[in-house]
C-alpha cells in the first residue's frame, strides 16, 4: 500500500491556491485594464469629437466645416492606429468625413450623451462614438462621428498586463522554491527521528531525546516515549513473571524428580505408594500452577481492548456457588448465598468473572475453618457489589498489602496454592474496571474480599 508524501502534500496544498489566485488576479487584472484602456481612449474619441464640432459652421442656412485638406490629414493621422470621422445631417447628408464610416441607430442619437460602441470600416474592428451638436444656432440636427483602431487599445493593454503578471510570476517562482527549500527544513527532524528510531537495537528502550525539535514533533517524542515507557514496565513484568513462573514450577518438579527417584529405588511397596501419594501432590500442584498462569495469561493481554457484553451477575454467581457446593461439602464447610434474586445487568466476560468467584472462594474455603460458613453475598445497586466472606482468621495489616501480588504466600499458610489466586482476581477486577477491597472481619473473626463494579449497564 503505497504511502502519501508529507512534503508533496503540503506543497500541493500551498501552491495550488498560490496559482489559483494568481490565475484570479491576472483575469480580474485583464477586465479591469480593459475597462480602462476603453475608458481612456473613449475620452480621447470624445475629445475629437468636440474639437471637430467647433469647426462647424453655419453660412445662409447652410451648414459647412472649415476644415483644410491638411487639417484632415493631421487630425486623422497616427503611426499605430487610423482615425476615421464623418459629420452628417439630418436633411443636408454628408457634410465631411468617410462615407464608410458606420453610424448609431436613429433611436440612440436622441440621448443627450455621447454614444460608443464597437463597429467595422472594411472588415477592420473601429472604436466609434457619436455626439449630437448642441449649436441652437443649426438649422437642423447635427451628427459627428469619430472612429478608431483598437491597436493603441491592445497594446497598452498587452503592456500593463506584462507589467502586472511578470512580477507576480517571479513572486510565484520565489514562493515555490522558499516552500520546496524551507519544507525540507521543517521535516528535517522526522527524518532523524526516524533514523535515530532505526538505528536501536530491539533491547534499547530508552526515551527519545532530540532538543531542536519543534513542539508538534515533540508532541510525537513524547507519545512515542510514553510507549517506550509502557513496553518497558511491560517487558520488566513479563520477565519477572517469567522468572517467577520457573522459580514455582522448579519446586514441584523437583519434588516430583526426587520422589520418582525414591519409588525406582524402593521395593517396599508401603514406601513406593508413599512416594507414588508424594508424586500426585506435586503433579497436582503443578497442574494447578500451569492452569492458574494461563489464566493469568490470558487475562493480560486483554486489558483495555477485551470487549466486555452485557450479562446478568446475579444468575453468574448463582451457578459458580452450585459448582463449589461439593468441595464445601467435603471440608463440611456450608457455603450460602445472600441475594435478592434479581437479575443484575453488567458488561464483563463470563469465563473470567467465573475464575474471579472461584479463586475467592477456593480461598475462603481454603483458609476458613472445617464445619465452618462462606457467605457469598450480592448486592445491587448502581454500582453492584460482590462480597466473598469466610470465618478464618483472618489476614495482618502487614500482610493484606502484599497478598494481591503474585507468586506471594503468607508463612505458614496452609494448602498447596502457589500465590496466584488473589493476584488472577486483581487482574480480572481490574479488567472489568471494580474496585476490589480486603479486610478483617471483627465480630465473629473472619476475612471479607469485597469486589464493587463500578460500571454497571
Amino acid at each position: 500500500m503505497s504511502c502519501k508524501s508529507l512534503k508533496r502534500t503540503i506543497v500541493t496544498r500551498l501552491l495550488i491556491p498560490v496559482f489559483f489566485f494568481l490565475l484570479l488576479e491576472t483575469t480580474l487584472s485583464y477586465w479591469m485594464t480593459l475597462h480602462y484602456v476603453d475608458k481612456t481612449y473613449d475620452r480621447w474619441l470624445l475629445n475629437s469629437a468636440h474639437a471637430l464640432e467647433q469647426e462647424i459652421k453655419v453660412n445662409q442656412q447652410h451648414i459647412s466645416i472649415e476644415l483644410s485638406t491638411n487639417a484632415q490629414e493631421i487630425f486623422s493621422w497616427d503611426d499605430v492606429d487610423k482615425t476615421y470621422f464623418k459629420i452628417i445631417a439630418e436633411r443636408q447628408g454628408k457634410i465631411a468625413g468617410d462615407s464608410a464610416l458606420p453610424e448609431a441607430p436613429p433611436n440612440k442619437l436622441d440621448a443627450p450623451y455621447p454614444q460608443f460602441f464597437n463597429a467595422q470600416i472594411n472588415n477592420i474592428p473601429v472604436r466609434v462614438v457619436a455626439i449630437r451638436v448642441k449649436n441652437q444656432s443649426l438649422p437642423e440636427k447635427v451628427i459627428i462621428y469619430v472612429a478608431e483602431t483598437f491597436n493603441k487599445r491592445h497594446d497598452m493593454m498587452l503592456d500593463i498586463l506584462l507589467a502586472d503578471l511578470i512580477p507576480q510570476l517571479i513572486f510565484a517562482l520565489f514562493i515555490s522554491l522558499y516552500l520546496f527549500k524551507n519544507i525540507k527544513i521543517i521535516l528535517s527532524p522526522f527524518h532523524k527521528l526516524a533514523t535515530q528510531i532505526a538505528q536501536r537495537s530491539p533491547q534499547d528502550l530508552s526515551p527519545l531525546t532530540d532538543k531542536h525539535v519543534f513542539s508538534e514533533v515533540k508532541t510525537l517524542t513524547d507519545t512515542i516515549n510514553q510507549l517506550l515507557l509502557r513496553l518497558t514496565t511491560a517487558i520488566a513484568a513479563q520477565q519477572r513473571f517469567i522468572a517467577n513462573a520457573a522459580h514455582q514450577l522448579r519446586t514441584p518438579l523437583a519434588g516430583l524428580k526426587l520422589q520418582a527417584q525414591v519409588a525406582q529405588r524402593e521395593n517396599d511397596i508401603v514406601t513406593i505408594q508413599t512416594a507414588l501419594g508424594k508424586m500426585q501432590n506435586s503433579a497436582d500442584r503443578i497442574s494447578h500452577l500451569i492452569s492458574q498462569l494461563l489464566l493469568l495469561a490470558r487475562s493480560e493481554p486483554i486489558k483495555g481492548s477485551h470487549p466486555l457484553k452485557p450479562l446478568d451477575l446475579h444468575h453468574l454467581v448463582r451457578d459458580t456457588c452450585m459448582e463449589w457446593v461439593p468441595k464445601a461439602l467435603q471440608k463440611q464447610m456450608d457455603l450460602s448465598l445472600n441475594s435478592e434474586g434479581h437479575p443484575i445487568r453488567i458488561k464483563g466476560d463470563a469465563i473470567l468473572l467465573r475464575e474471579l468467584l472461584s479463586n475467592l472462594i477456593d480461598n475462603a474455603i481454603c483458609y476458613g475453618h472445617d464445619k465452618g460458613h462462606i457467605a457469598v453475598t450480592l448486592q445491587p445497586g448502581k454500582h453492584p457489589c460482590l462480597t466473598v466472606e469466610n470465618d478464618g482468621h483472618g489476614i495482618s495489616s502487614a500482610e493484606q498489602e502484599r497478598i494481591f501480588e503474585r507468586f506471594y504466600r503468607i508463612q505458614g499458610s496452609p494448602g498447596n496454592g502457589c500465590g496466584l489466586g488473589l493476584s488472577i482476581v486483581k487482574e480480572i477486577a481490574e479488567l472489568h474496571r471494580a474496585k476490589i477491597q480486603a479486610e478483617n472481619r471483627k465480630s465473629p473473626p473472619g476475612f471479607i474480599v469485597h469486589i464493587t463494579f463500578l460500571q454497571a449497564k
